[in-house]
């Protein structure tokens, strides 16, 4: 019989916090080899295999349903999937890797608070300059489905894979959307959350891939959804 593929992040503390929610449940999760080899090893469930990989790369394993099940970040489901339910079912909110998924400007906009000051900001900036308000981000489907939403317009995404904050400093771009937990990141470089800015709050999610083959696997996957205190969804 062929295994359930669990894809869990390969290295640092939300895989230590993974393996600990894992154990929490009667599951031990652990690497195998050296720490350059992405091997591990599952014990106290029946027909589960582990892989290790990024974090970034587990929901596009789940969409080719190369894997059965995932933990990511729900942000990254929601910004690396298009329409995300319909290629992987939301089983649990494990309860850490918390983040928000904000959206600041320059701290000295003394009059800029809410996402309707930042549209007539955007409005006057392409006004003034024949050019769209920058906003950089690595969250580019998420920024744009929220500001559709929100009716803000005459703005555009600029691409930063890191160093996101700095972006203003370096006049890259006008504001930034992007994760923060405590703040100080953006407080140090000079920057402020509109108060109406929160796109998504994210934490470590354990996801089932829709397209995988889930054929000879149905008893255990309900056997282990049953340990883990999840409902087996309609796959």
């Amino acid at each position: 019989m062929s295994a359930i593929k669990l894809g869990v992040p390969s290295k640092g503390r939300l895989m230590e916090q993974c393996f600990d929610w894992f154990a929490a449940r009667g599951l031990t999760l652990k690497r195998t080899g050296s720490d350059r080899e992405y091997a591990g090893a599952v014990e106290g469930a029946e027909a589960v295999e582990l892989v290790l990989l990024s974090a970034g790369e587990i929901p596009r394993e789940l969409a080719a349903g190369r894997i059965h099940l995932g933990v990511t970040g729900s942000d990254l489901v929601r910004e690396k999937l298009a329409d995300w339910e319909t290629q992987v079912a939301d089983l649990a909110p494990m309860g850490f890797g918390h983040a928000d998924l904000i959206i600041a400007v320059p701290a000295c906009w003394a009059d800029v608070d809410t996402l309707e000051d930042l549209d007539a900001v955007a409005h006057a900036f392409r006004a003034a300059h024949g050019q769209r308000l920058r906003i950089a981000t690595k969250y580019h489907r998420l920024l744009r489905e929220f500001l559709a939403r929100e009716g803000v317009a005459d703005w555009q995404s600029v691409d930063s894979q890191g160093a996101t904050e700095g972006t203003v400093k370096n006049l890259t771009a006008e504001a930034v959307a992007d994760i923060t937990s405590s703040g100080e990141t953006l407080r140090a470089n000079h920057l402020k959350i509109l108060s109406d800015g929160l796109i998504h709050q994210s934490q470590a999610t354990l996801f089932a891939a829709r397209a995988a083959d889930w054929t000879g696997l149905e008893a255990p996957f309900a056997a282990l959804c049953a340990q883990l205190g999840v409902n087996a969804p309609k796959l």
